[in-house]
């Protein structure tokens, strides 16, 4: 008999890849209609919704590093206890808001309730502490999964190992965003209160797997960092002009991958009405990475990073223009879908094409430019785009919704009704709704923009390093 060239995974392993499950299906339920919960349950008007909810994003691509490097002081089961402890809680307090305001005197949840700001009622600063909870929970989740999966594999099967982790991140990401139009359909605008309750389920589950089943074989601590030496890094990253350029430069696309969340699900219920489905649609776009990613590294594999990633930048305004195309069309249907839902559709995939050029050259290019032997140490801080652009995105977001395609709440009465017939398919939209495609030509210029930017960048690039050859002479 010959010996199984593939060794077993070990018990962690199968926890922390289930548990990933769990949170990603507990995380993208929320987050997906994070925007629609702000403003229809606690009241937010769209700027403060956006804002919140882009803090909110930012925080978690921001936090990972440190508190991985927290994570490996205290060990990875606590840590993770400690992480879905803190994301329970945080999803139940977003279930339980709701019912203090009904105390504080809400009769009803729904686009017409009675808190119309922020100043109304104190209640609502309390998502603020809520959304710490969450935050922070989420970002031990990002550093120690990932470095369990690396922690409890070996070279012969880490290769099959990461492939399992990627599978489930994407089956929890797909069940969460589809749960959400289900518990819509039948509670209404109260289905976003009771999403968290889903969620915390979730996340409840996962502590008491950890609890139970997770027991590493290897020792905790073997490459850990001090907070301190990874502040070190991070200043280390920042001083090198090259990447803090070309993480400005990548930032104008993830601006516009964050409308999928910040802008999309508001524009599409209010421009298409409440049967469209904004959950369902954003699945779009991992659907069409997982399709594509494979065919496009292998028909730019000699090619080079910049390459690579200079096509995904200028597939991007294409992506937001057919997002705005479904305004400029005559109202109507195309496939059995609202005008303006199909061509968010199309968009939506155009923009999954552009990450499969774009993200894994992004990170070969990140790598590479990090000194011998700090690689990973580097890549800890590649994501620092995604904090940027959840800021810019999602505020910028707010803003645009407010002026082109603004609450039906705020409207006059005259207005409503109006738009309410329009939405029936009677006449056009209010006047109000009339520019709604201006939001997304504001991400066509942003597109554009970072397109032509990594352009000149890339021949800067050039320029620098044949002159740094010539200087330095042919290698003897």
């Amino acid at each position: 008999m010959t010996a199984d060239p593939k060794p077993p995974f070990t018990p962690a392993f199968w926890t922390a890849n289930v548990v990933e499950l769990l949170e990603r299906a507990a995380w993208y339920g929320v987050f997906v209609a994070i925007t629609l919960y702000l403003s229809r349950i606690l009241g937010y008007s769209d700027i403060e919704a956006a804002t919140v909810s882009g803090v909110f994003s930012a925080g978690l691509y921001l936090l990972p590093t440190f508190s991985g490097a927290l994570a490996d002081k205290i060990g990875f089961r606590r840590a993770l206890l400690l992480a879905f402890a803190l994301l329970t809680v945080g999803y139940a307090g977003m279930w339980l808001l709701p019912v203090l305001f009904e105390s504080a005197g809400l009769a009803e949840y729904g686009v017409n309730v009675e808190f119309t700001g922020l100043q109304d009622s104190s209640y609502r600063w309390l998502f603020l502490p809520v959304m710490l909870f969450v935050m922070v929970g989420g970002s031990f989740i990002k550093s120690v999964i990932t470095a369990t999966v690396a922690r409890e594999t070996t070279s012969e099967n880490r290769a099959r190992g990461y492939s399992i982790f990627y599978a489930m991140v994407n089956i929890g990401a797909f069940g969460g965003k589809t749960v959400v139009k289900p518990l819509r359909e039948a509670l209404g605008n109260e289905g976003l209160i009771v999403l968290n309750l889903f969620s915390a389920s979730m996340t409840a589950l996962a502590f008491v797997l950890v609890f139970f089943l997770y027991r590493s074989v290897r020792p905790d601590g073997a490459t850990s960092k001090s907070l301190a030496e990874t502040w070190a890094a991070l200043k280390a990253v920042l001083s090198r002009a090259r990447l803090v350029i070309l993480t400005l430069i990548i930032t104008g696309f993830w601006m516009v991958q964050h409308q999928l969340y910040a802008t999309m699900p508001k524009y599409v219920l209010r421009m298409a009405g409440e049967d469209a489905s904004p959950s369902w649609y954003a699945n779009i776009n991992p659907a069409v990475v997982v399709l594509t990613v494979g065919a496009v590294t292998m028909l730019m594999r000699r090619r080079s990073a910049l390459t690579s990633m200079t096509v995904g930048m200028f597939i991007m305004p294409f992506s937001a223009f057919f997002m705005a195309s479904g305004n400029m069309i005559e109202s109507g249907e195309i496939l059995g879908f609202h005008t303006v839902a199909f061509m968010m559709i199309v968009g939506i995939a155009f923009q999954g094409l552009a990450e499969s050029f774009i993200s894994p050259r992004y990170l070969e290019y990140f790598s590479r430019q990090a000194p011998s032997g700090e690689e990973g140490l580097y890549l800890g801080f590649s994501h620092l785009h995604s904090f940027i652009a959840s800021l810019l995105g999602f505020i910028t977001s707010g803003f645009l919704l407010d002026a082109y395609c603004p609450d039906p709440g705020t409207l006059t009465a005259a207005e409503q009704a109006r738009y309410a017939a329009a939405i029936a398919g009677d006449g056009p939209m209010p006047a109000a709704y009339a520019h709604a495609h201006y939001i997304w030509f504001v991400f066509v210029a942003v597109a554009l923009t970072s397109a032509f930017a990594l352009v000149v960048f890339g021949r800067v690039v050039a320029y620098q390093d044949r002159r740094k050859a010539n200087v330095q002479g042919p290698a003897e």
